[in-house]
């Protein structure tokens, strides 16, 4: 009889098991047979790849900032669904992972052409501009006459004759120029560099090493701007269509993108965000600031104690970073509605337990953060979530609420069948409850009532950040 019950439990786990791998088989074909607006709906997240520089994509005074960038945070938001962008600078690269199914969207200033047409399809155009020669003016040109500028610098594009010219390699730049080779009749000695994005090779012509590159016009004037011994007025090209890159075939995506295009493009928001990077001369307070992560790789003035401070916890730097973002925006002199202030938004009971108040240098007020981070990780430490990056979640989510509720949440997820182990769809949901009547009077809640959604935004404010600066800035 015992051998009966045993081979019958065997049995019942083996059915289980059985059934669950079936419905996860099943669930993954139907996953495949999706179209990308499907697939982006079903994981809620769409996925964009994206180049960085001074106009599309960038980290300013901690801020993600940039035309694509903005442009692709309204189309998740259009979509309700959230933002990854992964960086690549290399076009071939974002090709391919287009085509592979690592991407949805590419997110970069794309010349419509036929070639790249056999390969993908283009969105609606979200921009136009036409291609211009970057050159340098002569070194005394501050002291000389316009006239005399004039003629140093390549007017006519049959001059650009037996000229060596740079380009970023697989762009629209290098077959424009090979185009321009045929159409005069004569040799350009063009070079296609792999390694080096267009503005670097526009800095590279600015400081001497390099004498020719090619760029849209609109990049190229707000470079001109921070390097002004550059000329851009010469074109080569006629104006072209810039769009965002598709999977080829996939009408569904193409259609709900242009269709939101169309409409993004004759509201008011969308100039206001093509000025903001394209015509307003204050754009090259970005390119020379100091915390302009692309030249200097920082975020604030505070990322020597930020770096110093992490490693007492053994987080990256840039999450840390992200948190004091998220709290002061850098700011070591602002206080809360609540009354918490400097950095690390510590409440006045928590800073002088920490040793700090509020005329305590910005160092000191990063050590008391991270005391308090320490303070929190240890209430975790036998609370059985064995995941470091699960926990790191939950002591986000204490730093901003405070731990009773956090522990509250996590009570109401284990008595309604979620892990309490886990942020995501488990706890985050009854942090979120916990605004409820019906969830802050249960009987397993010590703390009552807090109102969730700040905390439930905040948690995920401060990941994606982090997956910003991870994307742009050194973890070294």
């Amino acid at each position: 009889m015992k051998d009966f019950k045993r081979n019958l439990g065997l049995l019942l786990i083996f059915i289980l098991l059985l059934t669950f791998n079936t419905c996860k088989q099943k669930e993954k074909e139907s996953f495949v047979n999706l179209n990308s607006l499907e697939k982006i709906k079903k994981r809620g997240k769409l996925v964009a790849v994206a180049d960085f520089n001074s106009t599309n994509y960038f980290i300013y005074r901690g801020e993600p900032m940039g035309y694509q960038y903005e442009l692709l945070r309204l189309l998740a938001n259009h979509l309700d669904v959230k933002l990854e962008i992964i960086v690549n600078n290399a076009v071939e690269d974002c090709f391919r992972m287009l085509e592979d199914g690592e991407c949805d969207i590419i997110a970069i200033n794309l010349a419509i052409t036929k070639e790249r047409s056999k390969r993908i399809d283009f969105s609606f155009p979200h921009s136009q501009t036409r291609q211009v020669l970057v050159q340098r003016k002569p070194d005394n040109w501050m002291e000389i006459s316009k006239h005399e500028i004039e003629g140093s610098l390549i007017r006519n594009q049959l001059e650009i004759a037996n000229k060596v010219v740079y380009v970023q390699k697989s762009t629209s730049f290098a077959q424009r120029m090979k185009n321009l080779s045929d159409e005069i009749g004569d040799s350009i000695r063009l070079i296609e560099i792999s390694d080096r994005e267009v503005e670097e090779l526009i800095e590279l012509v600015a400081i001497g090493e390099i004498d020719y590159t090619v760029a849209d016009e609109n990049v190229a004037l707000v470079n001109q701007i921070y390097y002004p011994n550059l000329d851009v007025e010469t074109a080569v090209s006629f104006p072209q269509n810039l769009a965002w890159g598709l999977g080829k075939g996939d009408d569904n995506l193409k259609k709900e993108v242009d269709n939101w295009l169309k409409k993004i493009k004759k509201s008011k928001k969308y100039n206001l965000i093509y000025d903001k990077y394209f015509k307003n001369p204050r754009s090259v307070k970005y390119v020379g600031d100091n915390y302009y992560a692309i030249n200097k790789g920082k975020v604030s003035r505070y990322d020597d104690y930020i770096k110093k401070y992490s490693k007492e916890i053994e987080w990256d730097w840039r999450l840390l970073a992200s948190l004091i973002y998220q709290e002061s925006r850098f700011k070591p002199n602002v206080k809360s509605w609540a009354g918490a202030y400097g950095l690390m938004q510590l409440m006045p009971t928590t800073a002088r337990r920490f040793g700090v108040n509020r005329s305590s240098p910005p160092e000191k007020q990063i050590k008391a953060g991270v005391e308090f981070i320490k303070w929190l990780d240890k209430r975790f430490e036998n609370r059985g979530i064995s995941d470091e990056d699960e926990k790191i979640k939950f002591i986000l989510a204490s730093y901003n609420v405070g731990l009773g509720h956090i522990l509250d949440a996590r009570r109401l997820a284990e008595k309604e069948g979620k892990n309490p182990d886990i942020w995501e769809h488990n706890v985050d949901e009854y942090i979120l409850k916990k605004s409820n009547p019906k969830y802050y009077k249960d009987t397993v809640v010590k703390y009552g009532y807090c109102r969730g959604s700040e905390t439930y935004n905040y948690v995920y404010q401060i990941l994606d950040t982090y997956e910003h600066y991870k994307n742009i800035i050194p973890e070294i």
